[in-house]
């Protein structure tokens, strides 16, 4: 007799244990009971069996193999705590027979948060001198993990987060399992996948509103009419939509990445994204750039460093995809790196990997972009986000406070539900709302087909660039936290920029900004926002540098054109020195521009010092409008 045990391989030599528990003594009627358990066990139908090995127990209370049996089947069935109860009510018949399923043991402690004492379970099944070389192995992995748990609690230790998951509901979920959820920056549309058979997935919908999610529905358009897709994501402003999907038809093909277009008929019919993304072997779980410059996703193609790889594609000027790259070595393990998620701040990456420390299976990890632009280290979210089970991967809101992910809790209707709940402040993205509207023509009001940057002030780093539509709508994003210039480029006009200040301040409102752009022609005016020249001094800020090498492209895009800098002070202080001070600070920006190229004979400079004010010098306010550079348009 030998008892049950779920998904643990343990094979071993049961000789030598103690003989305060015998088998052989067992009532014949447990034994039947239990036989009978084992049968539903070994078909997999572990709720059926539970009632049998009651029933077997309480025929004879010493039947300590039914109550191990009982232990791996609860385990099974997620029930921790239980398992717990009754393993231990077995190692008290008699620890030295219970002494090979310490391990079973430790991992339903692990599955309940009790790390410690899983350690403990675990350091004493190594012990056992006839463990086979397998189950040492077992033990081991077990071990690092719980050490991994451990450590990491002592350095999350004031930690007062509560994970609490709400399940979205019947507006959402079914009775089949729903999962991959994405959502847009306006956090108004949620999209993800349902399983509708053993064949078959669907890409379902649920508009999000202030009372909640509204009810589910098949999304519109083509994209439904194919069997075989799966992982799927939507854009940040609503228009595209990124997924997986075997559509080739071809002998020896796997997934591949497919894209979607949103039009007033729905989805577009899917488009392949060609061999700079796919190959002959499998590629799944895209993810777009919130400004859909970058492609992120994962493959089992060869070269990597695991089975599973994350790889990112960019967008070329043309439009077209350029060569997928592996995202390295610090990001990508000897295991399985799956279901990358990249916020609307750009500078968030979610993504799950088995390979990488944790808490056992799969975990969910995240990373973060350097000052510099590059990727820093993978960083578990802990528990109890991250369990001993396969976590799923997640989708963050704009606010950068709520996730959704995909789990078979208690309350599930059916397989997986979609979930929500607060994501723990340390682990956070950059809370994001967005800038939305048009550019046109200043002088016709003709929408404007344009180059929309966000550059963040600190480093110079451009962190996102969208193209607006064909009718020069835009949408691009505000991750709060940092200082951004935010500026508009087409050739044969002006750039436009302004400044955002978020650093020091919780903005409250997303921003709707139609933008009209000046055409190059005599006598426009440019006024810059981000050169701030520090009281009574001229040399340029660095966030200064961000406009004036946009001025340099007006500059390069238009080979003859000639432009004047003028600097204005307010009016505190002497006028003799005011005009000097005037005078230096546009000479500082003519200095810059030499220096980065630009011919001397294009540029001229003047102060005019307090004289032509543009608000009133009476109010703070109007003294820092006051004390402004411009240029203007010379020479065509």
């Amino acid at each position: 007799m030998k008892p049950f045990l779920v998904s643990i391989a343990l094979v071993i030599t049961l000789s030598g244990f103690s003989q305060v528990y015998d088998p052989e003594h067992i009532s014949a009627k447990a034994i039947k009971l239990y036989d009978k358990a084992l049968d539903f066990l070994k078909d997999d139908a572990v709720s059926e069996a539970i009632p049998l090995l009651l029933q077997s127990i309480k025929e004879d209370s010493n039947f300590v193999d039914a109550y191990l049996s009982m232990g791996g089947a609860f385990g099974q069935l997620k029930k921790y705590d239980q398992a717990v109860k009754v393993y231990e009510r077995a190692r008290s018949k008699d620890p030295n027979y219970f002494i090979i399923y310490e391990l079973p043991y430790s991992i339903n402690l692990a599955g309940m948060g009790k790390f410690e004492e899983a350690l403990s379970a675990v350091n004493i099944f190594l012990t056992y001198p006839k463990l086979n070389e397998r189950s040492i192995k077992s033990g081991q992995y077990r071990k690092k993990t719980y050490e991994f748990a451990i450590t990491y609690a002592a350095q999350h230790a004031n930690s007062n987060y509560a994970f609490t998951p709400i399940n979205l509901g019947d507006s959402v979920n079914t009775e089949r399992s729903e999962y991959y959820p994405s959502v847009t920056v306006t956090d108004s549309l949620l999209v993800f996948t349902r399983r509708t058979d053993a064949e078959r997935e669907d890409f379902i919908e649920s508009r999000i509103n202030k009372k909640g999610f509204g009810q589910w529905k098949l999304i519109d358009g083509d994209i439904n009419l194919e069997t075989n897709k799966g992982a799927l994501s939507v854009s940040q402003d609503g228009e595209w939509m990124v997924f997986a999907a075997d559509l080739s038809l071809q002998p020896h093909r796997s997934f591949d990445i497919y894209i979607s277009y949103y039009t007033p008929d729905g989805w577009s019919e899917p488009q392949n994204l060609g061999p700079n993304i796919n190959t002959d072997f499998y590629e799944t779980g895209p993810t777009l750039s919130p400004d859909k410059r970058a492609l992120y996703f994962c493959s089992n193609r060869p070269g990597g460093y695991g089975g599973t790889d994350l790889y990112v594609s960019y967008r070329q000027p043309n439009g077209k995809w350029g060569p997928a790259v592996n995202m390295g070595p610090k990001i990508n393990s000897a295991g399985d790196e799956k279901t990358p998620f990249i916020h609307a701040d750009n500078q968030t990456l979610y993504y799950t990997s088995d390979g990488l420390p944790g808490y056992g299976n799969t975990d969910v990890f995240i990373l973060r972009k350097q000052a510099n632009g590059e990727w820093g280290m993978p960083e578990n979210l802990g528990y109890p986000i991250n369990t001993i089970e396969n976590d799923a991967s997640l989708a963050v809101s704009a606010d950068g406070l709520t996730a959704y992910y995909a789990s078979d809790r208690s309350d599930s209707r059916g397989g997986l539900d979609l979930y929500k709940f607060d994501l723990r402040p340390d682990i956070r993205p950059y809370r994001t709302l967005y800038v939305k509207g048009k550019v046109m023509d200043k002088k016709t009001n003709k929408t404007l087909p344009s180059s929309v940057e966000l550059t963040d002030n600190s480093s110079n780093q451009v962190l996102m660039k969208v193209q607006t539509d064909e009718v020069g709508e835009y949408l691009i994003t505000l991750p709060i936290g940092k200082d951004y210039t935010f500026t508009v480029n087409r050739k044969g006009y002006l750039f436009y920029s302004e400044l955002y200040a978020l650093s020091k301040k919780e903005a409250d409102s997303v921003y709707k900004k139609d933008i009209y752009l000046q055409p190059v022609e005599m006598n426009a005016v440019f006024t810059f926002s981000n050169i701030q020249f520090a009281n009574n001094a001229y040399l340029l800020p660095s966030a200064g540098f961000i406009e004036l090498d946009k001025l340099i492209q007006v500059l390069t895009e238009n080979p003859s054109l000639k432009v004047e800098i003028n600097g204005y002070t307010d009016n505190i202080g002497k006028t003799e020195d005011n005009l000097t001070l005037s005078i230096n600070r546009a000479k500082a920006i003519v200095n810059y521009l030499i220096n980065k190229g630009v011919d001397g004979k294009r540029l001229s400079y003047k102060g005019y010092g307090a004289t032509r004010p543009v608000a009133d010098n009476n109010t703070e306010e109007g003294r820092a409008k006051n004390r402004r550079t411009t240029f203007t348009v010379t020479g065509l």
